[in-house]
């Protein structure tokens, strides 16, 4: 399941006229029967709702006044999220023909046209508070504290991320729940503007759209009502063609798959992405072969060349909602689909409690899924719901894994023939396919389950340098893309598979060898060529166009790669 928790508002939405009917309380219990949990959100005072909800216990958690208490059905125990109501204000509003006044313990409420009286008393106090509307209602709280911050509060308390809630409201002060959860809903009584800002609006109104709400979680987890989300997604880019269009993926329920030839651009798609589903705050767990990604910021990385973390270390630390990247360097190529399997198979009560790690991503996905693995094995046959897998060989990867990618982004190199590698591997028909060739930044994208084409997208890059193959570069094996140094006559076979190896092999060639390549501007090619590595391939070739000596050449482009990839850490 992906919506774990239904948040609901009161008046207006759960209740008409302050009564909730009971097929809505029926349909809270069929809720609560399928493993998710209710949250009620009001503006109303706690002592004021106690006297009319005859179900409180049907409430994992209860915020009361506004997102000002959070109130636990089960212990009957509650806590300020804000700070109290000043003594004074209540007293002075009145001297001042606020009248129809109520005021609970970090709110006061009143109600139209007392708003401009409420104002002009509020900044003459000097007070920190904000006016809040709920219709005719004026409620004066503490500045940041909304249905949006209650919620959040008693989220906390269940470990459970807002992107595994579905809200639903009616008024203007349901909006920031609304907006916060991955889904937000307007009933089919709510204002105007609230349905405009809403994801989904009910066929029914007041508790019978709360049912309706209900049953379509309990039928599918709103699959068949995802689709039509107007404000979620991540953005992967903008279309070719005109008119450019963003270009939204699925941010739960779909898993994409991103394939293309090494050095083709995978990392700026994948880069991006993870950098939009870090600030968005989904959780992820990131597997990495080659430590590729080392010190990536959102996240906090495990495992090294010489260790490697047990699942119970990945879990505990996804259990304390961080994101994780799980560093294969300490485990061997012929372990990791059993490692990585043990370690997915520790995360599936997490996720069948919690929701999370929101996202799986998959480096080198033809290790940890490999194609030839026996049906009999250990591993895993896919990665679960809402994961990232990147390939070089699609033809590589179990078929089970590919079966389960709703989206195949190509990029790199005939990208077409990447498709039909897809569809060739799962036996299945292509779409239809043209050759092209693909500018900088671009990627051709498949949303297997869509009518349509394939189509050309500009892909967002990420806003960080990703540090890419550092290693790799550094002290891998290129083999098949080494640096061969010939000399002017061709006699020599000098083959350079890494960064390191390149500046020992150039260090001891003669200065003839060394500034025939150099006139030749081959060192630049083969940075920009096989490293992708633009910006250093530049530095490169100003350091080939000095009037200089052979030495101090050498001298300037050894320091230009040690600064980047071979300098001690």
């Amino acid at each position: 399941m992906n919506f774990l928790v239904l948040a609901t508002d009161y008046d207006g939405t759960l209740a008409r006229d302050g009564v909730v009917q009971e097929s809505t309380f029926r349909g809270l219990e069929k809720l609560r029967e399928s493993g998710r949990k209710a949250v009620l959100i009001t503006g109303r005072q706690l002592e004021d709702l106690l006297t009319v909800l005859k179900r409180p216990d049907l409430f994992e958690w209860i915020v009361a006044e506004n997102g000002g208490l959070l109130y636990c059905p089960r212990t009957r125990e509650s806590r300020l999220l804000a700070q109290p109501v000043p003594r004074f204000l209540p007293d002075v509003l009145r001297e001042r023909g606020v009248h129809d006044l109520a005021a609970g313990k970090t709110i006061v409420a009143t109600w139209r046209p007392s708003e401009c009286n409420v104002l002009e008393t509020l900044r003459d106090l000097g007070l920190d508070r904000q006016i809040i509307f709920n219709k005719n209602a004026v409620m004066v709280l503490p500045t940041g504290v909304n249905k949006a911050s209650g919620l959040i509060a008693a989220l906390g308390e269940m470990k459970i991320s807002a992107h595994n809630v579905v809200a639903v409201g009616d008024a203007e002060n349901d909006l920031p729940m609304l907006t916060r959860c991955e889904c937000g809903v307007a009933v089919e009584n709510a204002l105007p503007s609230v349905k405009q800002e809403a994801d989904l609006v009910t066929k029914a109104d007041h508790g019978a759209a709360v049912e309706e709400l209900i049953q379509h979680l309990l039928q599918d987890d709103l699959a068949s009502r995802v689709p039509n989300l107007h404000s979620n997604g991540m953005l992967l880019g903008t279309t070719r063609a005109e008119p450019k269009q963003a270009v939204l993926l699925p941010t739960l329920g779909q898993s994409i798959l991103v394939a293309g030839p090494s050095g083709s651009g995978k990392s700026t798609v994948i880069t991006g992405l993870i950098e939009r589903l870090a600030g968005a705050k989904y959780q992820f767990c990131l597997f990495d072969p080659e430590g590729d990604y080392d010190g990536f910021e959102p996240a906090i990385n495990f495992g090294n060349p010489h260790y490697a973390p047990t699942p119970e270390e990945v879990l505990a630390l996804l259990e304390r909602m961080h994101s994780a990247v799980v560093n294969l360097l300490g485990v061997s190529l012929e372990a990791r689909p059993a490692y990585v399997s043990e370690i997915l198979r520790k995360l599936e009560d997490l996720r069948a409690r919690k929701g999370r790690p929101h996202w799986t991503i998959v480096d080198e996905a033809h290790h940890i899924f490999p194609a030839d693995w026996p049906a009999e094995s250990v591993i895993l046959p896919r990665p679960p719901q809402s994961s990232l897998m990147i390939t070089v060989h699609p033809r590589h990867v179990k078929t089970e894994a590919l079966a389960a990618m709703d989206i195949v982004i190509a990029v790199g190199k005939d990208p077409h023939e990447t498709i039909r590698e897809v569809c060739r591997s799962l036996n299945v028909n292509e779409p239809q396919l043209d050759s092209l060739t693909l500018d900088r930044w671009e990627v051709l994208v498949w949303f297997r389950k869509r009518a349509g084409k394939p189509f050309v997208v500009t892909v967002e890059p990420g806003k960080t340098e990703h540090k890419r193959h550092i290693r790799k570069y550094a002290e891998g094996d290129m083999r098949d893309a080494s640096f061969l140094f010939r000399g002017p006559k061709g006699r020599l076979q000098l083959a350079a598979h890494n960064f390191n190896t390149f500046i020992r092999i150039a260090t001891g060639v003669d200065d003839e060898t060394w500034s025939y390549h150099l006139c030749r501007h081959d060192y630049s090619r083969w940075i920009r060529k096989i490293i992708k590595d633009d910006a250093l391939a530049e530095q490169v070739e100003r350091i080939e166009l000095e009037n200089t000596s052979a030495q101090e050449t050498r001298n300037s482009i050894f320091a230009a790669i040690r600064a980047k990839y071979t300098a001690p850490e």
